[in-house]
């Protein structure tokens, strides 16, 4: 059964539309009431809303607040004209159609077949798309605990020692926590020895020049080019510029292409943090991770969340549909060189453990880690 609610106040188009509709019809005088009648309708699919014009600024607001709330309902403004830039608007805002406010019988009907097959499409969609999600085998899960706990175990002495120099040499927390991107997308704690003085990620943008997957970026005044791209090219409007489409995703492609961070020879680590990240002792604590479950002993560098945003389009997004790791594979490839790789031969390589990892693959990256996890470089 359909839902017609109306939101407004004028009796004339009340009337006509309880006569016209064809199936149940409701009116409200303001958007708080019908937000309460919307919640007493168990079938939200079935509901299209009739939002009456009445001051533009008033309008915008009620009608983002009821799409942002019922983003899946049809809302139709009930008006009789509209400005060029306040159908944008009103587009903006949430607003999928207009009528008039004594809109004609076959008016009614047409907008309500199209609300019909719109919804009929929309479930298909629903039912033909099947969301791709990655669960951890049983026996990688039983691996990583037993070998968790046993690393845990044997290198508590280190742990400690650690632990007391990080202490004794600057203030603040000893464990460091950031945010990161595992499997799935989810994110979650990641836990490090503190190897870098406080507010070390305030100094990240100031020492972008020394990231190894720098992209040179060609400098663009694009107030120069205002004039010439409003009457040539679709324009796309910031607070302080104007750029135009192309040029825009081209910056965009510029940037996941230059999605991971690394630093050569970074000031804003400590003397004792020079040590720990030349054996990877800061990286111990990920052992807590692994035994939560959060992380597995093999797989994908868990990314922190301003690179993995950049890394969701259908070429990358199979990097986290596979377990996050402690180790890798691309952290073991190239070691004679430094162990440089490009940002782009890091994501193919994720990619390849995501589509082939195996109990005897994950041995082998853990025997090569062990053999080759002194660094010959800072970073």
């Amino acid at each position: 059964m359909q839902y017609l609610i109306y939101i407004g106040e004028n009796s004339k188009t009340i009337e006509h539309y309880s006569k016209m509709s064809e199936g149940i019809f409701c009116a409200t005088s303001s958007c708080t009431k019908a937000t309460k009648l919307i919640d007493s309708i168990k079938e939200k699919d079935e509901i299209s809303l009739l939002y009456e014009q009445k001051t533009l600024h008033k309008d915008l607001s009620d009608i983002s607040y009821l799409k942002k709330k019922y983003p899946r309902i049809y809302m139709i403004l009930v008006t009789e004209s509209l400005e060029k830039d306040e159908a944008l608007k009103y587009l903006k805002a949430g607003i999928c159609n207009t009528i008039s406010s004594l809109a004609d019988k076959e008016s009614i009907h047409f907008l309500s077949e199209y609300i019909n097959k719109r919804k009929l499409n929309a479930n298909k969609r629903d039912k033909n798309v099947s969301i791709q999600t990655f669960k951890l085998p049983l026996w990688k899960r039983i691996f990583d605990i037993l070998f968790s706990c046993t690393a845990l175990i044997c290198l508590s002495p280190i742990l400690i020692f650690t632990a007391v120099a990080i202490r004794l040499e600057s203030k603040g927390s000893i464990i460091y926590k950031s945010k990161r991107v595992g499997s799935n997308y989810l994110i979650f704690d990641f836990l490090k020895f503190r190897s870098m003085y406080t507010n070390a990620d305030k100094r990240l943008k100031d020492l972008n020049s020394l990231n190894q997957y720098q992209l040179e970026e060609a400098s663009q005044d694009f107030s120069e080019e205002n004039k010439k791209l409003l009457n040539e090219e679709i324009v796309l409007v910031s607070d302080d510029f104007l750029i135009s489409e192309h040029d825009y995703i081209n910056q965009k492609s510029i940037e996941k292409k230059n999605a991971f961070m690394k630093l050569e020879n970074d000031p804003r680590i400590t003397k004792v943090g020079h040590i720990i990240r030349k054996y990877s002792i800061d990286e111990l604590p990920q052992l807590i991770n692994i035994l939560k479950g959060d992380m597995s002993i093999v797989g994908n560098r868990p990314l922190p969340i301003y690179e993995a945003e950049l890394l969701t389009s259908d070429e990358y997004i199979d990097r986290f549909m596979a377990p996050a790791g402690l180790t890798g594979l691309w952290q073991v490839e190239k070691r004679g060189e430094s162990g440089k790789l490009s940002a782009e031969e890091r994501k193919l390589l994720d990619i390849r453990y995501a589509k082939t990892f195996s109990f005897w693959l994950d041995i082998k990256i853990i025997l090569r880690t062990l053999t080759a996890f002194i660094q010959k470089e800072d970073v």
